[in-house]
This record gives C-alpha cells, sequence and structure tokens, in this order.
C-alpha cells in the first residue's frame, strides 16, 4: 500500500485518480504533478499497486516540496476561516451563524446551513364567542 504525505492510497485505482485522495490535490493537479513535476517518470495508468517504492519515494518528494497539502492546508484554511470571524468581516458573520459565503441565495436553499424548516405564516383564528341571552 502506498502512503504518500500521511494518507493510504486505495491500492486499484490508478494514480492519477488515487492522488485525489490527499487534501489539496484535485484530478487537474494530480495530472500536472504526473505530467510536468514528474515530466512523465509515472505514467497516469498505472495502478497504486503496481508502483515501486522508488517511484512512491518521488511522488512523496515533489508533493511534499511543491504543495500545500493536508494538514498545512488545513490549517491555513482554518486560520484563514478565524481571521473572517476575528475582524468581523461580512464572510466571518456567515462562517459564525453557518450560513453560504460565496453568495448563494437562503431564501429557498442552503438547508443545512438554516436547519429544518419551520412554518411561519397566520394561526387558525379562534371562533367568535357565542352571545349569551339574558
Amino acid at each position: 500500500m502506498a502512503r504518500i504525505v500521511g494518507i493510504d492510497l486505495p491500492r486499484e485505482k490508478r494514480i492519477d485518480i488515487a492522488l485525489s485522495y490527499i487534501y489539496g490535490i484535485g484530478r487537474p493537479l494530480a495530472k500536472k504533478i504526473l505530467e510536468t513535476d514528474l515530466n512523465g517518470q509515472i505514467k497516469p495508468e498505472t495502478r497504486v499497486k503496481d508502483l515501486t517504492e522508488e517511484q512512491v519515494g518521488m511522488l512523496t518528494a515533489v508533493i511534499s516540496k511543491t504543495y500545500k497539502v493536508e494538514g498545512e492546508l488545513r490549517r491555513e484554511v482554518m486560520s484563514n476561516i478565524k481571521r473572517y470571524v476575528e475582524t468581523g468581516s461580512y464572510k466571518g458573520f456567515r462562517h459564525r451563524r453557518n450560513l453560504p459565503v460565496r453568495g448563494q441565495r437562503t431564501k429557498t436553499n442552503a438547508r443545512t446551513g438554516r436547519g429544518r424548516r419551520k412554518t411561519v405564516g397566520a394561526a387558525a383564528k379562534a371562533a367568535p364567542a357565542p352571545a349569551v341571552k339574558a
């Protein structure tokens, strides 16, 4: 099993797909790493189980030197969000209230952030009291 920057990659997947299991590496970046950063030394269609120790070492070296991934990237993202909240910016306000930050509509969507639907409307009118004859 190949372990790169602390992540066990799935053995049966192609390496270009398996690299996207690492936080901070998507499909396009995985393709770029294999083509340009490694000069095509590892073919994208190679399965993870077929990688040699040398190839795993090369991948680890390139990824850890060149890119922010996993823990380092997560810390940076969390510190950015914390900074927004502390400065009182609009984005921080939205993060604090667990609402969409990037301008999405919330009138009809954003159920995850807003919670279950609460019906708001007019309550049923009470029946008028019967007139008492004296």
